[in-house]
This record gives structure tokens, C-alpha cells and sequence, in this order.
């Protein structure tokens, strides 16, 4: 019987071994030869000593934090929750860097889209110093601390900021989807370092865009300088991208009023020219048009776009507009609001975004909560849902994608999620992370009894949703407004705790495998998270041969945390035929039930076979 393994997905390892997928020579007793790497790179290594580069105290130890294992895991609180059996959304309260460590195996390679916004590093923010000997205890101590901020005064204000940043985005890389985009709010402040981390991380090749978002409608009579009306909104991709769409927005489509014969199939339409600047010799293109006895060509130094026979063909559904005048011939094409099929069509975003101001994320928390101060400047809901909206490579019909957001804050990408799904029925799912900030016992937060923001985005998503539904007069029978709560805490298990793993395996076979103060059902989401499965697949607790066993995914796993096991008993769960099954390791009655354990279980077709 294998061990399960009580750490976190290995990056390193993983990283070795496709390395040495690709290059099987470079290895010299099991160990990567980095000579021979040099040589299989041939001459894609840079050798000189002065060459740019970008870095700052720590960088290193920001690198090896990215890289590092946790036992740490992610209890339930069902009592936090809301729709605890049947949502597929997720809110964990935690340090981000543990957290992100701890979703590697179950979510690796799933999300669709991540967008965080992080601390601005203005002088005010909480930065979190991360511990490399032992985060998840460094949490816990400074959980119970006041919070401190990263002043201007710290001669290290840049450094601690890209020290925080960076094991975060690393990690986070590694959740997206190959086609999968990474979007993050910032100011002018830390813009520049923000870019050159992304830049390293996900590749200069990888960056898509640096969106500016206009965010308020103009200064304060109190501006000395420049009025500051804008912020950013970097966005990177994890693999170069084809192409990058964005639904029409309402005045977009306002602008498509002509009308022709087929309006009622395809809406209306603009023109858009058919002329366009030469790029190069396309002979295919650059065909003469015949047109009331008339022959007209493109003019010198432009080309047309589409191939003769295309034009043809549009030219004879009339879908093509020439204009004479003295200026000569306007050739222009019809584009219909909707396609053939009736469906709207996309358009492309912006690189400008100028039509919602922060006074309205202000405002929506305020209306929701019943009071203004309580989060201070939330974004708003409308611009979430736009930069979740994005369509990447022509792949439209995904609306079941997941969204992942570990600057959680007040949750308003919980709420884009929800309002999305409730105006197109989608069933897309959301991951909120937040670190539980202490609210200052002189805040407003605090005086309308929250104890920490991850309270006010919970109460937050619970308004929200609750009052989506009674917007749709509770039409929308399956939309999700749920959410399962987690919290990261130590290991359940004593054997994968760091200090227990000093003690002689002996002493432990004679203790009590679990932490006092946790349940079998902690364990078993421990579990699903080594084993990398999906913390919203379902789970039932059934009874196998008077034994208590929890069934994972309709009886795709099974996991028994009973001791004393027989023959008998394991027998009747192989007939389950489950196809991964996980036992304590001392939960058998005796040695020899657990040598033939393996072989029963393995007749009824159970190969993979785990004990903890």
C-alpha cells in the first residue's frame, strides 16, 4: 500500500521531471547535470556576466517561498456556509501564499481567470512579511497581532512589497488554464515593479494589455498637481493567445441602427471599409470591381480585404455599400449586429475603460451592507464583470469557467461571478481568498459588528446573491449563491505534522492519528487536497459493514478512518469497486489483514490503494 503524501504538490520535482522528458541526457546519477544542459541549450544560454536583469533584496528567498511544500490544509466550516452540499463555490480565509500553496493539487491548470487587486504600496497597506522557515506558524502568530502597515519611512518599502508579490504570482501561474489570463488592479506606485515581475513570471511574450481604467469623473478642488483619475489593470496570459474577445457593450450595440431586409434575423447594422493599407504583395487582393458600368481598384498603397470570391458573394446578398463622390469611391461592407444564426456578435476590448467609476463599488457595498465606510474603495461590480467577460480564443460558449481571486477583499468578484451567470445562465464558479485583517476597533466595519474583512465579504455575497434572485422575481432556480467556507489551519494528522514527523514511528503507532479538536471530516478534506480532487465534489457518509466510510464523487473514491478493520469489512468496500480508496494506516486489526487487504481489494479492480 502507497503512503499518501502529506505535503503540497512539488514544483521542483515537477520541474525536474519535464525537464528531464525533454532532455533524458542531461541526467548523471538520477541528478540534473547542468553542463549538459548548458550544451542541449546550445547557444540559447546567455554567458555574460553583465546582462539585465531585475532584482532586489530577497528576490532569491522570493523564488525558493514559491517553490516550498506546506502540510498545512483547509478546515470546513459548514456553519459559515451557505448551501454547504450543493454550491461549487468557495470562500477561504487564510494567508494567500499557504492557500495558493494548498489549491496547487486539486486546481492546477482549471482557472479560467484570475484578477486580484493587491495593495497599492501607498504607505497605508498591510504587507504580509512571509517566514520562510514556517509560514502557516507565522500566520497564526500574526492572525493574533495587531496588523502592521509598509510606510514610505521602511528603507525597504519597494523590496517588502515585491517580496509579498512575488511567491504569490508564481503560484498563481501555475492555477490558470493554458489559455487562461491573469488580471491585476494597480496604481502608478509600484506599476513599474508590477510589470517587470509579471514580465519574468509569465513572459514578456504572455502580456496582453495594460488596461487603463478611468475610475472617478475628476479631481478634488484639493489637487495641487495632475488630477489622478486612473489606475491600471495589467493582463497577462499563461500561453500566447490567438485572440481576445469582449461582449458588445450597450452603447456599442446602440450604434448598429441601419436597417435592411434582414433585420429581423441579424439586427442591424454599421459599414466598415473594405480598403485597407497594403501589408506586402497580395496579388489576390488587389482585383478591380465592377459597379454600374464602373471599374474601381483600390487606391495606391491599400489593398482590399477580402478575397474576390468573398466579395462577390456579399455583393450579390447586399451587404455591400458604394458611395461616389468627388473624391472618388467609397467601398464599405455591411456588419451585422447578430450572426446567421441570430447570435450577438463580439467585439474587441479596450485598452480604455471609462464608463464605471469607483464611486459606484462604493455604493454597492453601502446599499448592501445598509451603511457607507464599512470597505473602503471596493471595485465596482460592472467592472469585474467585464474583465470576467473576456473571450479568449473565439471560445464563447464557456460560461462554466472558474474565477479565482486571492485579494478577495470585500468579494466583489464573487458578486461579478453571480450577477454573469444570472444575465447569460452560466454556471460559473468562483474561489475568494482573503486574509482575516482585523477591523480597527475604531472603524465602521467594526461598529457594525465585523471582526475582520473576511465577515464583511461573506455578509456581502450572501446580500448580493440574495438579492439576485429577488431581482429575477426567483426565476433563476439554478443559480448558485452559495459558498463553502474554509480556513487554513496545521495538518489534522499528527504523522504529517512537522514536528511530529521528529517523533519514532513507533510512539505514534500508539497515539491517536488525529489532532484533538478535529473531525473525521476534516481529514477527509485533507485528504481530497493531497489527492488533488475538487473540494465541491460531493461527499456522503454512509455505512459499509458497520463502519463508517466516506463516499467521494458518487463512490469514485472511499476513504475509512476506523481502526480495527477485517477481511470482512474490507471486502464488502471492494465491492463498491470504488476506483481509489484510503485507509489509516494502523486501521487494519493486524498484520496480516493488511497484507491481504491489498490482494482483495485489487480482485474487485481497486488499483490504487492509499493509506495515511
Amino acid at each position: 500500500m502507497q503512503k499518501l503524501e502529506g505535503k503540497t504538490f512539488n514544483v521542483v520535482q515537477d520541474n525536474i521531471e519535464k525537464l528531464k522528458e525533454l532532455f533524458p541526457e542531461i541526467l548523471t546519477e538520477n541528478k540534473i547535470d547542468i553542463d549538459k544542459l548548458r550544451i542541449a541549450l546550445g547557444e540559447h544560454v546567455e554567458k555574460e556576466k553583465e546582462r539585465y536583469e531585475f532584482s532586489w533584496n530577497g528576490k532569491t528567498e522570493a523564488i525558493q517561498l514559491a517553490q516550498k511544500q506546506t502540510t498545512g490544509t483547509l478546515l470546513p466550516c459548514k456553519e459559515e456556509s451557505v448551501n454547504w452540499d450543493s454550491t461549487q463555490n468557495l470562500f477561504i480565509e487564510g494567508d494567500n501564499l499557504e492557500v495558493l500553496r494548498i489549491l496547487q493539487s486539486s486546481y492546477r491548470n482549471k482557472v479560467k481567470i484570475i484578477y486580484i487587486d493587491p495593495p497599492y504600496n501607498t504607505g497605508n497597506d498591510f504587507v504580509y512579511n512571509d517566514d520562510f522557515r514556517d509560514n502557516l506558524k507565522n500566520y497564526k502568530e500574526v492572525i493574533s497581532e495587531n496588523m502592521k502597515s509598509n510606510p514610505e519611512t521602511n528603507g525597504r518599502f519597494h523590496t517588502d512589497w515585491l517580496n509579498m508579490m512575488y511567491p504569490r504570482l508564481k503560484i498563481a501561474k501555475n492555477l490558470l488554464k493554458d489559455d487562461g489570463l491573469i488580471l491585476i488592479s494597480i496604481d502608478a506606485n509600484e506599476m513599474k515593479n508590477l510589470k517587470a515581475i509579471c514580465d519574468e513570471i509569465f513572459g514578456e511574450e504572455n502580456f496582453v494589455e495594460n488596461i487603463i481604467w478611468k475610475k472617478r469623473y475628476g479631481a478634488g478642488g484639493g489637487t495641487k498637481g495632475f488630477a489622478n483619475i486612473h489606475e491600471y489593470i495589467l493582463v497577462y496570459s499563461k500561453r500566447p493567445i490567438e485572440n481576445l474577445e469582449s461582449p458588445l457593450s450597450e452603447e456599442q450595440i446602440e450604434a448598429y441602427k441601419s436597417k435592411d431586409e434582414k433585420y429581423p434575423q441579424r439586427g442591424g447594422y454599421i459599414t466598415q471599409p473594405l480598403a485597407t493599407s497594403s501589408k506586402g504583395e497580395r496579388s489576390n487582393l488587389m482585383y478591380s470591381i465592377s459597379h454600374n458600368g464602373k471599374e474601381i481598384s483600390p487606391k495606391k498603397g491599400s489593398r482590399w480585404l477580402w478575397s474576390k470570391e468573398k466579395f462577390e458573394k456579399a455583393y450579390a446578398n447586399n451587404e455591400i455599400v458604394i458611395n461616389e463622390s468627388k473624391s472618388g469611391f467609397s467601398v464599405r461592407f455591411k456588419q451585422y449586429l447578430k450572426d446567421e444564426n441570430g447570435k450577438i456578435r463580439n467585439g474587441k476590448p479596450l485598452s480604455i475603460k471609462a464608463d464605471v467609476f469607483n464611486q459606484e463599488g462604493t455604493r454597492e457595498v453601502a446599499d448592501l451592507l445598509g451603511k457607507r465606510g464599512i470597505f473602503d474603495f471596493p471595485k465596482p461590480v460592472k467592472l469585474i464583470e467585464y474583465l470576467f467577460s473576456f473571450i479568449i480564443n473565439d471560445n464563447d460558449d464557456d460560461k462554466d469557467g472558474l474565477y479565482l481571486d486571492f485579494f478577495a477583499g470585500s468579494a466583489s468578484s464573487a458578486h461579478a461571478v453571480m450577477k454573469l451567470n444570472s444575465e447569460d445562465g452560466g454556471n460559473r464558479r468562483y474561489i475568494m481568498v482573503q486574509f482575516p485583517e482585523p477591523c480597527g476597533s475604531d472603524s465602521e466595519a467594526y461598529k457594525s459588528g465585523y471582526n475582520n474583512i473576511c465577515e464583511i465579504g461573506k455578509e456581502r455575497i450572501k446580500r448580493a446573491g440574495q438579492k439576485i434572485i429577488e431581482e429575477k422575481n426567483n426565476a433563476l432556480k439554478n443559480i448558485d449563491i452559495g459558498f463553502k467556507v474554509f480556513k487554513l489551519d496545521e495538518t489534522n494528522l499528527k504523522v504529517w505534522d512537522q514536528e511530529s514527523m521528529n517523533l519514532e514511528k513507533e510512539l505514534l503507532d500508539f497515539v491517536e492519528p488525529v489532532k484533538e479538536g478535529r473531525t473525521q471530516e476534516d481529514v477527509v478534506y485533507e485528504i481530497l487536497l493531497k489527492y488533488g480532487i475538487d473540494l465541491t465534489v460531493p461527499i456522503e457518509e454512509t455505512t459499509i459493514a458497520e463502519k463508517a466510510v466516506y463516499s467521494v464523487g458518487m463512490g469514485y473514491l472511499l476513504i475509512c478512518l476506523e481502526r480495527d478493520l477485517t477481511l470482512e469489512q474490507i471486502e464488502e468496500m471492494a465491492k463498491q469497486q470504488p476506483e481509489r480508496i484510503v485507509f489509516y494506516d494502523e486501521g487494519f486489526e493486524n498484520d496480516t489483514v493488511r497484507t491481504n487487504a491489498q490482494q482483495i481489494l485489487k480482485r474487485y479492480g481497486v488499483e490504487d490503494i492509499r493509506v495515511i
